[in-house]
């Protein structure tokens, strides 16, 4: 087999560089879009870095100050002290990376078991189909986050749990979403080519129908990350999640509820780190939305 010159390399990927710059101009035509996605950049920037820019890392899981407890936002400590006078800031800034870690986790596990499953269904039909989908149905029937309540609570209470228990909980509507996608494109000429060739069913899903159904689950898991965030925060507030003296955002304010009157900053900039979270990554979810589908797309 002959090796590709440089300029046949070139106009192989120029269509993949044309679709890339016009993707990026749409973004960028969407300023609110565009301060989210920097927005997300630097919380995982402040996530990557969190153990180098915080400035009381013994504070961050074992160590306390009780001569400081409860101060208020100073120059000293920016977001105030704790009941056990650790600096709420490193805490917080140290929670984004905890936060971070475990919506990736719970909805890249998600994704490993929908999108492979709504593949099979969508693409085998049948009897196959029905399996899977009915099992989907079962899950489905049940809110995403009391079923996820009910999961940690019978795996026990950690972290861990608490992101198994959020991606059992999610990987139903990916299975769903997949298996719309694969079913309108099991019957399109180049599918039908590749079977008529002989080219192996799985090869055939996962090589021919996932590549070109996977955009909008990608808008939908960059939508779901925020989501992720705010269950598994409910679930530490709940006791369910991470535990003391993990500083997870969701566990601050729900150790901060008992100091709410006298320490307003204990519980205020926990629950502003999980509200502006979650608004940039649902404000990037439906930027991508209306960047990658032809129907929302705005040239």
């Amino acid at each position: 087999m002959r090796k590709l010159l440089p300029v046949e390399t070139f106009e192989a990927i120029k269509p993949r560089l044309k679709e890339f710059k016009l993707t990026f101009y749409l973004l960028n035509r969407n300023r609110l879009t565009m301060i989210a996605v920097i927005t997300v950049f630097l919380l995982v920037l402040i996530a990557i870095l969190a153990p180098l820019i915080v400035p009381y890392k013994e504070h961050v899981i074992s160590g306390t100050n009780p001569q400081e407890k409860l101060l208020p936002p100073s120059q000293e400590h920016l977001f105030g002290t704790d009941e056990l006078g650790r600096d709420i800031f490193s805490r917080v800034i140290y929670g984004t990376r905890i936060s971070l870690e475990t919506a990736l986790a719970a909805v890249g596990l998600a994704l490993l078991i929908g999108v492979p499953l709504g593949a099979i269904a969508g693409a085998t039909g049948g009897v196959v189909d029905e399996v899977i989908m009915r099992i989907t149905d079962i899950f489905l029937s049940f809110p995403p986050l009391l079923l996820a309540i009910l999961i940690a609570a019978f795996l026990g209470p950690s972290l861990t749990n608490a992101m198994l228990a959020i991606a059992v909980a999610w990987w139903p509507w990916y299975t769903r979403l997949i298996r719309g996608q694969a079913v309108s494109m099991r019957e399109r000429q180049f599918v039908r080519a590749a079977r008529a060739i002989g080219t192996p069913h799985f090869k055939i899903v996962f090589g021919h129908i996932v590549p070109n159904t996977i955009a909008p689950v990608i808008v939908q898991a960059s939508m779901d990350l925020g989501g992720v965030i705010l269950t598994a925060a409910s679930l530490s507030f709940l006791g369910l999640g991470a535990q003391p003296p993990t500083p997870e955002w969701g566990l601050m304010v729900s150790t901060s509820r008992n100091y709410f009157l006298n320490a307003w900053w204990y519980s205020i900039f926990p629950g502003l780190a999980i509200f502006i979270t979650v608004l940039v990554f649902n404000l990037v979810g439906d930027g991508l939305r209306e960047v990658l589908d032809p129907r929302t797309r705005k040239y």
